[in-house]
């Protein structure tokens, strides 16, 4: 059992505590929001990684490991995500619960400090981020970014986003993009610093056995350089419900591969109106394509073999989804067909007591299994505070386990096929 403390910290600093005994370990992640922008989205990837590499105290990576190493090999790694419209970057910390070492005492103080430091405190140069620092990281983000296309499946999954959401900030790749990165200077990433911790939504999750108020004391001391912010942004994402069109926007691209890569990507229409209903969503998701008795894997993979894979995920935070898959060239329209066509079934009622049980305990599943680790845990509250509707993640599963055949009709009913695309080899387009 868990219980979730939630408070300001500072203003525009949010605290939630996930307080349990369950784990040997805490674990804290601090997350700066702001919306995704394309002239920001490079800086904003590499912040971190740069901020990771010293602080005044503690100028280089080698001082950091020793003192990290002094912390029961506690850990502090950069994160980056993207959720919805929004991109959240900062930090994740796991260490040893206090109660398993007692006779040290304050190591969730003392990594608080030392996350705090890395934020607040980075070692600069004539006010400026390191120059070596920079250049050493921009050139892992450039490398990183390059490796995309290496990676077929998630490569078309991006092309697929781009282009279905070209004017939205939904398109913009989490990494940036190779010229904005090489474009980075000690100059514009001191200032894009600066500007994050002023006006950035900051959210705090702690997860462990301490009582919230030692770890708000905690955060206090650490993050006081942040207690007179004022001007925040509250960023949002914006939604779409239905395409812009009225026909889907047909993309077919070609490369040396030797597999095809098919992504469609759908708007959910209705289902995203008011209050979505996230518990229907996620069940219609299951039921669709994204578990291994979905009508998308059960059909058009193993019965039809139109496929070597097929799935869908599901975007709550932007009201988007979409399918994955690998097949064959030549089978390019065949495939397409049958997947529009499993998602013409659910519209139509066609959905078993077998297959709604089956969504179901998958879904559950997964979300029980986020649960028995606490980055797990805390991952759940922060996607819950992100979403149009808050939600507990106990309180989710009950919620999953009353979904009706007509709730998920009723959730398929609108979906529209906005964009379609399709990555094939040399001659493959002429073949689809």
């Amino acid at each position: 059992m868990h219980t979730v403390h939630t408070r300001s910290v500072f203003p525009g600093i949010g605290l939630t505590c996930v307080k349990t005994d369950k784990f040997k370990t805490g674990c804290l992640s601090v997350n700066l929001i702001s919306s995704l922008r394309r002239a920001t989205a490079a800086s904003s990837a590499l912040l971190p990684q740069v901020l990771r590499r010293g602080t005044k105290e503690l100028p280089d990576m080698e001082r950091i490991a020793s003192a990290l190493d002094e912390l029961y090999g506690a850990r502090i790694e950069p994160t980056l995500k993207k959720k919805g419209e929004l991109q959240c970057i900062g930090f994740y910390a796991d260490f040893p619960d206090d109660r398993f070492i007692p006779e040290a005492g304050g190591v969730l103080e003392k990594t608080i400090s030392l996350t705090g430091g890395m934020l607040l405190s980075p070692v600069m140069r004539g006010n400026l981020l390191l120059e070596d620092y920079i250049d050493s990281e921009k050139k892992n983000l450039i490398d990183d970014i390059r490796a995309g296309i290496n990676d077929k499946r998630g490569y078309a999954i991006d092309r697929l986003l781009e282009e279905m959401c070209a004017d939205e900030a939904y398109g913009i790749n989490k990494l940036g993009s190779e010229a904005e990165a090489r474009a980075i200077t000690p100059e514009s990433l001191t200032a894009h610093y600066h500007e994050q911790l002023k006006n950035s939504r900051i959210e705090i999750f702690y997860c462990g056995s301490a009582e919230p108020e030692r770890v708000e004391s905690a955060l206090r001391s650490a993050l006081l350089g942040l207690s007179e912010r004022s001007g925040i942004n509250t960023p949002q994402t914006e939604i779409v419900l239905y395409p812009p069109d009225n026909s889907p926007k047909i993309i077919k691209e070609t490369l040396d591969v030797s597999q095809g890569k098919l992504a469609v990507g759908f708007r959910l229409g209705k289902a995203m109106k008011d209050a979505p209903d996230y518990p229907a969503m996620m069940v219609f998701n299951a039921v669709y394509g994204s578990s291994v008795t979905s009508k998308l894997f059960l059909n058009v993979r193993e019965k039809l073999a139109l496929c070597y894979y097929a799935g869908s995920a599901l975007d709550k935070h932007k009201g988007v989804m979409i399918v994955s898959s690998g097949i064959d060239f030549s089978k390019y329209q065949t495939a397409l067909d049958e997947i529009i066509a499993q998602l013409g079934h659910i519209k139509n009622g066609d959905v078993s007591d077998i297959e709604l049980l089956s969504a179901k305990r998958t879904v559950i599943t997964a979300i029980k299994s986020a649960m028995d680790r606490p980055s797990g845990l805390l991952e759940l509250y922060f996607d819950s505070l992100i979403a149009a509707e808050r939600y507990d993640p106990e309180k989710l599963c009950e919620m999953i386990e009353k979904v009706t055949p007509d709730n998920v009709v009723e959730t398929a009913g609108e979906i529209e096929t906005d964009t379609i695309y399709f990555l094939t080899g040399e001659g493959g387009v002429d073949d689809a």
